[in-house]
């Protein structure tokens, strides 16, 4: 696999989802990768550069281990990790990004959303939250408010972590056997089955509509674990090493 953004794919279709890692070279390469998200995460706090982290994916295709290995060397006093639930009455009672914007790290410091401000083009969308005219217009809202992210000298970085459905499926049933998991799994995941194509669709459009050099989507081949959890991370830190120009000093 390559370690660059180079031949960047931004259709699940053109994904090989094929591609796995041993757990032996799993387990020795993620030392070093976790290693210099360390250093990394710390040379943006000195510098005062804020990093966002944006999670999307389909159910059950690995978001929250990712998040978990990202996250495992960081000074736990920098990251801040946002699990984006359906929006509260006040938060309804504003513009969607409201409540994305309280959540903006500070300078320094990792903001991490496990799912995002990308709900409005996804589920709201598929589920009639939202109307035509309201989610057509939120990718240059989105596109925007990243720019403007940018532009106060935000790290914005954006995976998506893709799984065929009978993997989904299968990790549906294993979650649904295994009483400490069960509680993860709805009947309403397995409806959402049923609207597998009309979210692909969505998600691609997305994917063309607000992706970006300075913000970039990143699509994460994951049906096997160890290589999407290994790829999350070598994107991450070499997205970061760019951005940051690290001296060697600091390393």
């Amino acid at each position: 696999m390559k370690d660059s953004l180079q031949n960047q794919i931004l259709d699940t279709n053109d994904l090989d989802l094929n591609q796995k890692l041993d757990r032996s070279r799993y387990k020795l390469e993620m030392k070093g990768l976790k290693e210099r998200i360390r250093v990394a995460t710390l040379f943006a706090k000195q510098i005062k550069r804020p990093i966002v982290f944006v999670f999307e994916g389909w159910d059950a295709a690995g978001k929250g281990g990712a998040i978990r290995r990202l996250t495992e060397e960081i000074d736990p006093t920098l990251y801040t990790v946002h699990s984006i639930a359906a929006p509260t009455s006040e938060e309804k009672s504003r513009h969607y990004l409201w409540r994305f914007w309280n959540r903006i790290p500070r300078r320094g410091f990792v903001g991490i959303f496990d799912r995002s401000w990308y709900g409005r083009v996804l589920v709201e969308r598929i589920e009639g939250f939202a109307t035509e005219i309201e989610w057509k217009r939120s990718f240059a809202e989105i596109v925007n408010f990243e720019k403007q992210l940018i532009d106060e000298e935000t790290i914005v970085i954006k995976f998506w972590l893709h799984i065929d459905s009978d993997e989904q499926l299968k990790r549906f049933d294993y979650r649904k056997n295994d009483p400490l998991k069960r509680w993860k799994l709805t009947e309403e995941d397995y409806r959402n089955r049923e609207k597998w194509g009309k979210y692909e669709v969505a998600a691609n459009e997305m994917f063309a509509e607000t992706n970006s050099k300075e913000a970039p989507w990143i699509l994460v081949p994951a049906n096997d674990k160890y290589f999407a959890r290994y790829f999350v991370l070598t994107q991450a830190v070499n997205f970061l090493e760019k951005n940051l120009n690290i001296p060697k000093k600091f390393k």
